[in-house]
């Protein structure tokens, strides 16, 4: 989920149909999206 949102943050600044600054909610999602990944697998795997 975090690499799509990302895929799509990054081809809308290159494209320039950015909407606004909304574009930028992409990559915020997505960094949420990593660290609550890299938290549950660090969980699952008793090392958190």
């Amino acid at each position: 989920m975090g690499i799509i949102l990302m895929v799509l943050w990054v081809m809308g600044l290159i494209t320039g149909s950015t909407e606004g600054q909304w574009v930028h909610l992409l990559l915020v999602f997505s960094l949420i999206a990593f660290v609550l990944a890299v938290a549950s697998l660090g969980r699952r795997r008793g090392l958190a």
